[in-house]
């Protein structure tokens, strides 16, 4: 799976390149996602393209956080379409992340002082 990433301000931003991330393919983002997450600290995972999530993809995206916030970094997600929105909130998983409409406002975020 070639995960596009691009650096705005010091924070990543990595494009899902697919249109469905499930059992079938979560390993796999996982495991091309891995490089992503030990080079940067502050990751924006632009979902686009993504019109279908599972529990896998979901646990894969879990996965991510984590190994983001064991090092004190984070992750913001981007680009939901309206069908994976529904999901995360069917499953309160819009309550863990942090979702912004557009990367640009993902990147924002993380400039924030709160």
């Amino acid at each position: 799976m070639e995960i596009a990433v691009e650096s705005f301000d010091g924070v990543a931003v990595a494009a899902v390149p697919v249109d469905e991330l499930d059992a079938s393919n979560a390993g796999e983002f996982k495991r091309d996602i891995a490089p992503v997450l030990q080079a940067n600290a502050r990751l924006v995972l632009d979902l686009r393209r993504l019109r279908f999530v599972d529990s896998s993809g979901l646990g894969a995206m879990l996965s991510c956080l984590r190994q983001l916030s064991a090092k004190n970094g984070d992750l913001k997600l981007c680009g939901m379409s309206k069908q994976v929105r529904a999901l995360f909130e069917l499953v309160r998983m819009h309550r863990i992340f942090d979702i912004y409409g557009t990367r640009e406002e993902a990147v924002d975020a993380f400039h924030v002082k709160h």
